[in-house]
């Protein structure tokens, strides 16, 4: 980024592993672009992520493609699901950068969705309910049993009922595998959900104080 204009400045943020924690703040604080630099996908211009001890910083290209698909979940507010692709297949891509056999790849898949309460395996995307492509994209993201799952307003594209059943999909899948869990969100009624939440403001702060 350009010298003096700072986009994302936080003094430091600690995730324990199987610790879930809420990130609030409203839409352009600078949430999403944290999330990429922590999962690598942009570098900061000081500073460091270290992940299940590895400093993603450290790495490009290959290695840290591998390193983000094996340590790494994602679950994007529209899913992100490759359409034209069955539920299973998508699932699927995510075992591409894991260290597991490619011929466990279908049954892996198919044994986390069938936990995460789906059965329509080999149905396309497109023919699924926005709740059942949910549980897609949280089978997605928990399949390579990653250290971190990295949730980006999950549930803003959701109406309550489905906001509900998809908050719990994704702290139940995230504990079952002991994954830390960092949701970003401006939903406020997240918080009861957590038992740790700070306030994306708050971190800046504690940044431009020195502290």
């Amino acid at each position: 980024m350009p010298s003096g204009e700072w986009v994302v400045d936080i003094a430091s943020l600690d995730l324990g592993a199987g610790e879930q924690v809420l990130l609030k703040g409203g839409s352009g604080a600078g949430k999403s672009t944290l999330l990429q630099l922590i999962a690598g996908l942009l570098h900061p211009s000081e500073g460091s992520f270290r992940i299940a001890g590895t400093d993603i910083t450290t790495l490009s290209g290959a290695k840290a493609d591998l390193f983000r698909g094996q340590r790494i979940g994602f679950i994007f507010q529209t899913f992100n699901l490759l359409h034209g692709f069955s539920a299973i297949e998508n699932v699927m891509a995510a075992l591409m950068f894991s260290s597991r056999p490619p011929r466990q790849h279908r049954d892996l898949a198919a044994q986390t969705l069938t936990a995460l309460g789906l059965d329509r395996h080999n149905a396309d995307i497109s023919q699924l309910s926005v709740g059942q492509q949910q549980r897609v994209a949280v089978a997605r993201a928990v399949v390579c049993e990653p250290a971190l799952v990295l949730a980006d307003e999950p549930t803003a594209s959701l109406d309550p009922e489905n906001a509900e059943t998809a908050m719990d999909l994704i702290q139940q899948a995230c504990s079952e595998r002991n994954a830390a869990l960092l949701c970003v969100s401006h939903d406020r009624s997240l918080d009861a959900r957590f038992a740790r939440s700070t306030d994306f403001a708050e971190l800046r702060s504690v940044a431009k104080e020195g502290v």
